[in-house]
């Protein structure tokens, strides 16, 4: 009889993805902290409690497993950044600085590695969300802007919402959370509020 084969199955299968998670999560784990270049295979495997073979086996190629890792840390930044009302400005630097103060100093890390060809298509992923973010979350400010118009407010408020604006408020200028939130939006309200 092989009443006990389907559960082996079953089991073998949860042990595989338990294990591709660990994996994965180890790899984003990292990227959170180091620079891409900068993190070993060996590094993988030690957090994720395999050897590097396994890494590999579950990854199939160093390019693969940061692309996923990668996609893993983007998809926990889209739930972050989640919720907020379509002109609310207030929530909206709130909640930029929530997801900046976690993942800021890894996204410039990122920026940093942009010419890798495994990281620049990743990188422009993310340019390409946040533009999307700006433009949902602070649409209504353009509503009233002329057509023609709208493109340029709009290039402005994806830079005054950057993880750069982040960085020299906080990194560079050693701004309080409060006061670099207060500054961001100064810039929001000003661009939106400005009149040619």
């Amino acid at each position: 009889m092989n009443s006990g084969r389907p559960y082996r199955m079953r089991a073998r299968a949860e042990a595989a993805e338990d294990t591709r998670r660990r994996v994965f999560d180890a790899a984003a784990g990292l990227l959170r902290q180091r620079l891409r270049a900068d993190i070993r295979l060996e590094d993988v495997a030690a957090g994720a409690g395999v050897t590097v073979q396994t890494v590999l086996r579950v990854a199939g190629s160093k390019t693969e497993l940061f692309r996923v890792a990668f996609e893993q840390i983007l998809a926990e930044i889209a739930g972050q950044l989640q919720g907020v009302e379509p002109g609310d400005v207030d929530a909206a630097v709130r909640t930029w600085f929530d997801h900046y103060e976690q993942f800021g100093d890894v996204v410039v890390r990122t920026l940093a590695e942009e010419a890798d060809p495994a990281v620049g298509p990743i990188v422009e992923v993310g340019r390409v969300k946040h533009r999307q973010r700006v433009e949902h979350v602070l649409g209504p400010l353009l509503a009233a802007r002329p057509a023609g118009e709208r493109v340029r407010v709009l290039d402005a408020l994806v830079c005054a919402a950057d993880v750069y604006t982040w960085k020299l408020l906080r990194r560079d200028f050693g701004r309080s959370r409060a006061d670099a939130e207060a500054a961001m939006r100064l810039m929001i309200e000003s661009i939106a509020g400005s009149q040619e």
